[in-house]
């Protein structure tokens, strides 16, 4: 067993400990409700937000606010609660070709155990599920930026991960919460070396969403620091476990289905059709040729110039070992993917990126943008729940 020096203020990834003197005592259950509280309220004040977006989207379009919080993937995920995966992908391509084997495990089996306990119809569970977990994101987002920046940078970087454009699919049935809930507390238990309890914490993570399977990253990047540094041989147990999440999903593929792929031969027959690392370029090729006809595209070209920007401010505040080696994994699957390209939603599950720029922005800065970010959050909620012009 490795023993570090008493008070030392640095974390197990190398980076700088808390800044904040509210920040070095092990909190107490008081203190950490407290505290909690205060993402909390963040939380609940952006999805009332999204509330009243979905609730006067309902009224417009004359469908009930159930149906409008719970658009596109929505409908896969609660497929999966309720029948579960089918075992074979339809003919055909695009639209004709999809199939629930395109969609990850875990909030549908999370959907499916609310419906158990409360009785509620699917698209409540589903919507409650999202609910609890957007909560203990919005707390874990807290602690993890608390760690490095103390309470106030914590309350700046929460308020712009919770009122980032994609956070509107927190309210919807989609993985997001489920993904930032369990990569933050995979970032702080490898901060601790708790090395088993963040491989625990990767493992499930990689059963959420394909882009949560970048956790593994942080993961080896902490190892690696922990054993070159202090010879922390245990360390390696957060990424040995890391990936068994993902193994054991394609495992079930492969019993269920007759092959471990069946995953990617649905992305590829029904959404992710084209050429690799053709997503960032078409974007830009589609907003060129047509301008803003098509929010679609406009959306995912704009949204990669902020990431650029956002890096900026983001390698320039120098965050943890263990978070740029998750925000660079995350920016990855985008740059991969021969359709989807850099969105709000890929941002958002790079929630790192944004809870730094958050931290570090200077007052004024940081109310313009989160301002911003806040209104275009409402403006594309109102168009993925009230008709075909973006798809989120």
């Amino acid at each position: 067993m490795v023993h570090r020096p008493a008070g030392s203020d640095v974390g197990s990834d190398g980076a700088p400990g808390p800044t904040d003197a509210d920040a070095p005592a092990p909190s107490s259950a008081r203190r950490f409700l407290v505290l909690s509280s205060r993402a909390a309220l963040l939380y609940v004040a952006s999805r009332a937000g999204m509330l009243l977006v979905a609730t006067a989207t309902a009224s417009d379009t004359h469908q009930p606010v159930v149906k409008a919080l719970t658009p596109w993937d929505s409908f896969w995920y609660l497929a999966i609660a309720q029948g579960g995966y089918v075992r074979h992908i339809p003919p055909g391509s695009g639209n004709p070709a999809q199939s629930d084997l395109g969609f990850f495990p875990l909030v549908p089996l999370l959907t499916r155990a609310t419906h158990l306990v409360t009785g509620f119809d699917w698209s409540v569970s589903g919507l409650v599920t999202t609910a609890l977990l957007g909560l203990g994101a919005a707390v874990a987002v807290w602690w993890m930026l608390h760690d490095v920046f103390g309470r106030s940078g914590a309350d700046r970087g929460t308020a712009l991960v919770l009122f980032s454009p994609g956070a509107l699919v927190l309210s919807l049935v989609y993985t997001e919460a489920a993904t930032i809930l369990l990569v933050a507390c995979t970032l702080m238990a490898l901060r601790r070396s708790r090395w088993v309890l963040a491989g625990l914490c990767a493992t499930v993570a990689t059963t959420a969403d394909p882009v949560a399977t970048a956790v593994v990253v942080p993961c080896v990047v902490a190892a690696w620091v922990a054993v070159r540094r202090h010879g922390e041989w245990r360390a390696l147990a957060a990424p040995l476990l890391a990936p068994l999440g993902v193994v054991a999903f394609f495992g079930y593929l492969w019993a269920h289905t007759g092959s471990p792929l069946e995953y990617f031969r649905a992305q590829r027959a029904g959404w992710q059709g084209g050429t690799y690392f053709g997503g960032i370029p078409g974007s830009f090729a589609h907003l060129f040729g047509h301008w803003f006809a098509d929010p679609d595209y406009a959306v995912k070209a704009v949204s990669a110039v902020v990431a650029v920007a956002l890096l900026v401010v983001f390698f320039r505040a120098r965050p943890p070992a263990t978070w740029v080696g998750y925000v660079v994994a995350v920016l990855a699957f985008g740059a991969l993917s021969p359709v989807i390209g850099v969105t709000p939603r890929l941002v958002l599950r790079g929630f790192p990126l944004l809870g730094v720029v958050g931290a570090r922005l200077p007052p004024l800065w940081f109310e313009a943008v989160l301002g911003l970010s806040a209104l275009c959050m409402a403006t594309l909620g109102a168009m993925a729940m009230g008709g075909p012009l973006w798809t989120p």
